[in-house]
């Protein structure tokens, strides 16, 4: 690495955050919401580097934009950034939620005594229903019952309690 980046990074690594926020507006042309002295050193750093030195390849920077997905939002694009023409990703599938394979099936109806009360659960596709409302775990309809928390699978006796000896 050229000495003159070398010294330029040490200088960054001694400013205080007030000092890092101007020079990260000189090198990036807008202002930067954050006040982590250790990230903007970092990023300035960087950004010195890519100045001297140049930036990501092209073929990098093709790599990012297919890897990145194209709803992520939080994050805004450096000013000057141009990824090469690339293919859009495919869109993605809503991920199927798999069922918890230690719950009982659908329309399964769990019953338990409970201070002289019956309890009837009936397992639903998403959730449970007892008393005529819907839960959406057994724990809920076992602290919904007892009005304290217990573990749903345990209340309902789905597995046993292991002591520690």
């Amino acid at each position: 690495m050229q000495a003159g980046v070398l010294k330029q990074i040490q200088t960054l690594r001694t400013m205080t955050v007030a000092d890092l926020r101007r020079e990260w507006e000189r090198l990036y042309g807008e202002p930067t919401r954050s006040r982590n002295r250790d990230y903007l050193w970092r990023r300035l750093a960087w950004r010195v580097q890519e100045l001297a030195l140049g930036g990501l390849s092209d073929a990098a920077k093709a790599r990012v934009a297919e890897l990145a997905p194209a709803e992520f939002t939080r994050s805004r694009v450096p000013r000057g950034f141009q990824p090469s023409a690339v293919e859009p990703a495919p869109a993605k599938q809503p991920p199927r939620t798999v069922r918890d394979p230690r719950l009982p099936s659908v329309g399964t109806v769990l019953s338990r005594q409970y201070r002289g009360r019956e309890i009837r659960v009936v397992t639903l596709e998403n959730g449970f229903e007892c008393d005529g409302r819907q839960f959406g775990s057994l724990t809920e309809v076992a602290r919904g019952v007892t009005g304290q928390h217990w573990n749903g699978r345990l209340f309902f006796g789905l597995t046993e309690r292991r002591r520690r000896s």
